[in-house]
């Protein structure tokens, strides 16, 4: 089957173009937001394959995988079918509600063609999907390996854009958890981050790096720190977890599901978290025990296998 998906998110559709089908992904001359086409950072199969709007007119597509409300336009406009009515489709919302946790009407809220696809329980609950049949299909993370080393006592962090982003991540956090571990914030766009939370640069070295060295530079960390106040559940801590890391996370959103007891600490008492990052620092050898636990769960709930058998059950719902 072919499917029309737009690369929105990189590292969960590196996990979605695995599947056993042909994977459209449209490019435009300026590979902007609407025409990345394959990704550059990430290892993808020949299977995923970029079409400009003109080649998607003509394409012969089995299903449509939406992400973002304006999709449903540019879908009409590039093949001239109308998604849930002329093709199949779903919609996967990738995101917490942001304007308001509990009352916010989602975009496909009036429809009942298209399903909403969330990728957390969390998430399904906290939408306001109105008439629009949902299902959830949990993250699937391709497996790195078991590359933690911890042998640099530094808390790793990730995330994209921490100065404009400020309380949602909980960017703010930092500095107070600087304290307790130098900290190594990877992402897109972490540059004047120790300036602006007045830390000298050794107690929070900023890392914007390629996918193919992040995973192993994330792992010489001894723990991952997840400071986020509301996002979806981040995908970096899953990946956290499937390198081997033990976590120490913010009890918020969907985390409490993802990290069992013996694979971190989890926690809204911000001295009890403080507590922990020194633990993990002070003892190597809990950090590694803890870090395996961490990897066995992820592993058993967030694998490859299951997330593409969950979505291959769903295509085929969809579209029978």
């Amino acid at each position: 089957m072919n499917i029309l998906v737009w690369h929105v998110h990189g590292s969960w559709l590196t996990a979605f173009v695995r599947g056993p089908h042909t994977y459209l992904l449209p490019v435009t001359e300026d590979r902007g937001p609407d025409g990345l086409g394959r990704a550059v950072t990430w290892d993808w199969p020949p299977s995923a394959r970029e079409l400009t709007p003109r080649e998607l007119w003509d394409a012969d597509i089995g299903l449509m995988v939406l992400q973002r409300p304006h999709e449903l336009d540019l879908a009409l406009r590039w093949t001239g079918r109308r998604p849930g009515v002329d093709v199949p489709a779903v919609y996967v919302e990738h995101n917490s509600p942001d304007e308001s946790p509990e009352r916010q009407l989602h975009a496909l809220a009036a429809q009942s063609r298209i399903p909403v696809v969330h990728v957390t329980h969390f998430n399904r609950l906290m939408w306001d999907n109105g008439r629009a049949p949902t299902e959830v299909v949990e993250h699937g993370v391709v497996d790195p390996g078991p590359l933690w080393t911890g042998t640099e006592r530094r808390a790793a962090v990730v995330v994209n854009e921490p100065v404009r982003r400020g309380r949602t991540t909980g960017t703010d956090l930092l500095s107070r958890f600087a304290r307790s571990a130098p900290l190594d914030v990877f992402g897109m766009r972490t540059e004047g981050l120790a300036g602006h939370l007045g830390l000298p640069p050794g107690r929070c070295r900023t890392r914007d790096l390629p996918q193919g060295e992040l995973h192993r530079e994330m792992a010489r960390c001894r723990l991952y720190l997840h400071p986020v106040r509301w996002t979806s559940l981040g995908l970096s801590l899953l990946e956290a977890m499937f390198l081997g890391m033990p976590v120490v996370a913010l009890d918020t959103t969907e985390v409490r599901e993802a990290v069992p007891d013996d694979a971190g600490v989890v926690s809204n008492r911000l001295d009890v978290l403080e507590d922990a990052v020194r633990a993990f620092l002070a003892e190597p050898e809990l950090s590694r025990r803890t870090g395996a636990a961490a990897r066995a769960a992820a592993r058993a709930r967030y694998g490859e296998r299951r997330f593409l058998d969950d979505w291959e059950r769903l295509i085929k719902e969809v579209t029978r």
